[in-house]
């Protein structure tokens, strides 16, 4: 009978004992020793399209549709609604133009437009930047860049 008491009491007390067990999180595994290992299913990420602003413009997207084009969206507060646009690669203009919003300043007018450029050169970086023209002597006001690739 003290046999059958002493070997309840050890069952009881080995069944009851704690193990804690060392764990460690690294980028979405949960690892645990002695086990297998556990990777977390990773949902897809949806990115925003970056917004770029600046006194003049905001609310700036820029698109790529294909290997050359791009769209651009955002809205302005642009004297008489037109603004100039400048393509350049750090070396060069590759490309100019201009657009207009559908409301002139103090009105934040909305534009939308789509641009082709090619890269003269492989390892160039295309910048596409905003800005408004000065009434008095035509230079830039209020440029905002953008790096297109």
């Amino acid at each position: 009978m003290k046999w059958t008491i002493l070997l309840s009491a050890l069952l009881l007390f080995a069944c009851n004992k704690k193990e804690t067990l060392r764990t460690t999180i690294v980028k979405d595994t949960l690892t645990i020793p002695d086990s297998t290992k556990v990777v977390k299913a990773e949902k897809p990420e949806i990115l925003l399209p970056e917004q770029y602003s600046n006194a003049r413009f905001k609310e700036v997207t820029v698109e790529r549709i294909d290997e050359n084009n791009f769209r651009v969206r955002g809205k302005g507060q642009i004297f008489e609604a037109n603004f100039n646009w400048i393509i350049e690669d750090g070396h060069d203009e590759l490309k100019t133009g201009f657009q207009t919003t559908d409301a002139g300043a103090p009105e934040w007018g909305n534009f939308d437009f789509t641009i082709t450029v090619e890269k003269k050169r492989e390892n160039s970086k295309l910048t596409l930047v905003l800005f408004e023209s000065s009434a008095k002597d035509g230079s830039r006001q209020h440029e905002l860049p953008i790096v297109l690739f």
